[in-house]
């Protein structure tokens, strides 16, 4: 009730229309500053120009729009959550693991492992700071039928000992890393902490994104605010839904909407994105690696961290990062296994 006062104190916002905002996830003049005329206009049902004036007054009372100081960035950089892969070759590489206020973007061809990480990261997040974690939940957009609570309780029972003391410290469960009834009930718990959704088609998948905004803003004072948002895969439905050049344009500015509601989520809530994409084989290609990132210019310029995963003997994958805007390219070597992502 005090967001929905709050929100009547900007020009031409009732409690009516205050009351559509909040229920759309403008809960806040930040949210709303960030907003486009149009996009506010279709959902409070308001002309543009007054949309456009409510923008203008939300952005001069959250302060946003503005320039500052490369020691005030500096200092909001500090802020930033590093999410470890646990991993250490693969952290050194990322600078400490995946960042918050970030996208990152993981691809490769089938079978490479993209899922595992996602699995893997939203264990991860909810561990003590002190082993890697934000002490966070997370949020996992499921657009290819690959998640799988089962390898949620592999990956939890396969942390090293000390991890899972310090989890089950955390979480006040009674017992010990070699008491299976403690063991069980921390499993629970994880499950607990990760939010499912299935999207149907590219339409559906972008109202999940709008949905998990409004859950991670529902969730931000709580004891276990959301931290991680998983997207796997990220572009499937859009490659099976817009075929054909005749369509590019379409998919691509739709992808381009829904990055952006995800990019928000992760400035507005200092939370991880990390999305998953499919690879399409280059034929014009004569030497190196054949493979290429789908999504074009659009998801390459979006995505601050891209990191490729490739196949390599047995149950070993080169993970390589590709782009990072403060960071080389560089290469590590992890195995998937049973118990989860672990060192070479």
């Amino acid at each position: 009730m005090a967001a929905e006062s709050d929100l009547e104190d900007l020009p031409g916002v009732g409690p009516a229309t205050a009351e559509k905002l909040l229920d759309n996830g403008y809960d806040s003049y930040t949210s709303l500053a960030v907003a486009s005329p149009a996009e506010l206009s279709n959902t409070a049902d308001v002309g543009e120009s007054s949309a456009a004036d409510i923008i203008r007054a939300a952005r001069k009372a959250a302060d946003v729009g503005g320039f500052e100081t490369g020691s005030a960035v500096l200092e909001r950089r500090e802020r930033i959550g590093k999410l470890s892969w646990l991993i250490p070759e693969v952290d050194e590489m990322l600078g400490g693991g995946v960042e918050t206020q970030s996208i990152t973007e993981v691809y490769g061809e089938f079978g490479a492992g993209k899922s595992q990480v996602t699995h893997q990261l939203a264990v991860n997040v909810q561990l003590p700071r002190e082993q890697g974690g934000l002490e966070g939940s997370a949020i996992f957009i499921d657009s290819e039928d690959t998640f799988r609570p089962e390898r949620i309780d592999d990956m939890v029972r396969g942390l090293d000992d000390d991890v899972l003391e310090a989890m089950l410290a955390d979480r006040e469960i009674e017992g010990d890393a070699g008491d299976e009834a403690a063991l069980d009930a921390l499993v629970q718990d994880v499950l607990d902490k990760i939010h499912v959704a299935k999207a149907f088609n590219s339409n559906h998948q972008m109202l999940l994104a709008e949905k998990a905004k409004e859950l991670v803003a529902d969730n931000e004072e709580s004891e276990w605010p959301v931290r991680l948002v998983c997207v796997d895969s990220l572009t499937a439905h859009f490659r099976a839904e817009y075929v054909g050049r005749g369509q590019l344009a379409e998919r691509q500015q739709k992808l381009n909407k829904h990055l952006h509601d995800l990019s928000r989520i992760a400035d507005l809530y200092n939370t991880a994105i990390l999305v998953t994409n499919q690879v399409a084989s280059n034929p014009d290609s004569f030497f190196g690696d054949p493979t290429q990132p789908i999504g074009g210019n659009i998801l390459g310029h979006k995505s601050t961290f891209r990191m490729y995963l490739r196949k390599s003997k047995g149950n070993k994958r080169i993970v390589r990062l590709v782009d990072a805007p403060n960071l080389p390219d560089g290469e590590s070597v992890m195995r998937v296994e049973g118990a989860g992502l672990k060192p070479e």
